[in-house]
């Protein structure tokens, strides 16, 4: 037993000495140590049971609907393009300028017009081609050609002045009829302005001369410088109106005048006017507002407030003349015809200016001669011989005035489309009026903004989101 537990001490010992050498041991060199590494703990994502798969939400980018490729523009020299071509209408002229021929001669002109006026092989019929209302003096078979010939102041002429000149101008109408017994036409209509001029000056003097005397018989062939002329006013007479459109309840301001050139003192009167829907005064229909050797009877039978204006100066005298149109006719353009008259501008000359007063019931006269105005409800006669002794010594010419237009107007006081409209296509041997031009302008420019207005408007209804 005694050896038993000797054993067991020397084990005890033993031990014991093991655990002595593990603490006061010498250190490791560092050399040979190592960091004690740390093992990170791994955490797994939970495997969820049953039919979920993940808990994760998935976002994607959305697809976007392909848009059409578009080309930028490059900026490069651009590249001549090759239009389509277009289809033009050539429409052969109304008449061919060689067609028509003038010659304008110290006191008349001669017209010679091809009958083929048109160029394009149709003949015209004479009866249709007239020169102001004046039909063809001849015709030459041989040239196929018509021969007009009149004075300068015959056939419809109009005279207007300038500063320098004179200058004549006649219409060279062509109207076709139906062909004949059929109601059909195969030309057009035509109008051809003829004008002559002539030098209004043609003094040799340094300065005019304006004699005061009576002229002698041997210079009698003074009054050949006469010229008679009518033309449109401002409502003030200061000066020529510009335009010869007017409306029903206008005033039209007419002054009829003499140049008397190198010519004793004259002062005008008017004897008589014709209002005519032709250029020509022998036409129908005709209204006569003055007659009777200057008695305006428009004032009387129709109480208008057509009258006589006080004259300014001698060689003129101007009127007023309400407007009017003649009834059942759709044409507008109207022509004046005056026979006019100058006499000596002396105290005792003879002549008259006399209106009708609804206020005195009785005819009065601009010069304050109600006297020489008794006549004109009866029969005016005058003297119609000249003798270089008397001092009621007269001179006489025409003179026309036209186209005039006069044009209806509406109850509201507008002019409506369609009048417009058929101001500018009714009666083309007139013309048509620059101012009818600017007003169907106007009202198509109006008609225009209308229809842009709407389709902006319907455009901007369609595109309004619905709620």
């Amino acid at each position: 037993m005694t050896g038993g537990m000797v054993s067991v001490g020397v084990v005890m010992f033993g031990l014991f000495s093991c655990l002595c050498d593990a603490q006061w041991g010498p250190l490791p060199s560092k050399a040979n140590t190592q960091a004690p590494t740390t093992t990170r703990r791994t955490y797994k994502r939970p495997t969820l049971p049953g039919p979920f798969v993940s808990a994760h939400q998935t976002f994607k980018r959305p697809t976007l609907p392909k848009l059409p490729a578009t080309t930028r523009p490059t900026f490069q020299t651009p590249k001549p393009t090759t239009a389509p071509p277009k289809t033009v209408v050539d429409y052969p002229p109304l008449v061919k300028p060689d067609t028509v021929r003038a010659q304008c001669e110290e006191s008349s002109v001669q017209v010679e017009v091809d009958l083929d006026l048109l160029g394009i092989g149709q003949l015209i019929e004479p009866s249709d081609i007239t020169l102001g209302g004046c039909a063809p003096v001849g015709q030459d078979n041989s040239a196929q050609a018509l021969l007009f010939e009149t004075e300068l102041q015959g056939c419809g002429s109009t005279l207007t002045m300038t500063e320098d000149t004179l200058v004549y101008t006649f219409a060279l109408n062509y109207q076709p009829k139906a062909l004949g017994s059929t109601p059909i036409i195969r030309t057009n209509g035509a109008v051809v302005g003829i004008k002559c001029r002539y030098m209004r000056l043609n003094n040799v003097s340094s300065n005019a001369l304006k004699p005061t005397w009576i002229p002698y018989r041997s210079t009698l062939s003074g009054e050949e410088l006469l010229v008679f002329s009518l033309r449109l006013m401002t409502d003030d007479l200061m000066q020529k109106r510009s335009s010869d459109m007017f409306f029903l309840g206008d005033l039209m301001y007419i002054e009829a005048s003499v140049s008397q050139a190198n010519h004793v003192p004259l002062r005008v009167f008017v004897d008589t006017c014709v209002a005519t829907l032709e250029p020509d005064m022998d036409s129908v229909p005709r209204y006569a507002f003055i007659e009777n050797q200057g008695c305006f009877m428009d004032s009387k039978l129709t109480s208008s407030r057509s009258r006589f204006l006080p004259r300014v100066q001698d060689d003129k005298l101007s009127f007023q003349l309400d407007a009017f149109r003649f009834a059942q006719e759709s044409r507008s353009s109207i022509y004046i015809f005056c026979h006019l008259k100058a006499t000596a501008a002396l105290p005792d000359s003879a002549g008259k200016a006399c209106c009708f007063s609804a206020e005195s019931n009785g005819w009065i006269a601009v010069s304050g001669n109600d006297q020489a105005c008794s006549c004109c409800d009866t029969s005016c006669t005058g003297r119609k011989g000249r003798s270089v002794t008397d001092s009621a010594m007269q001179w006489q010419g025409d003179a026309v005035l036209g186209p005039i237009v006069v044009q209806q107007v509406a109850a509201n006081g507008i002019v409506s489309q369609s009048q417009s409209a058929l101001l500018m296509a009714e009666d083309h041997s007139a013309g048509v009026s620059p101012e009818a031009v600017v007003m169907a302008g106007v009202v198509a420019a109006v008609g225009l903004v209308c229809v842009v207005v709407l389709a902006t408007v319907l455009r901007w209804r369609r595109r309004k989101p619905t709620l």
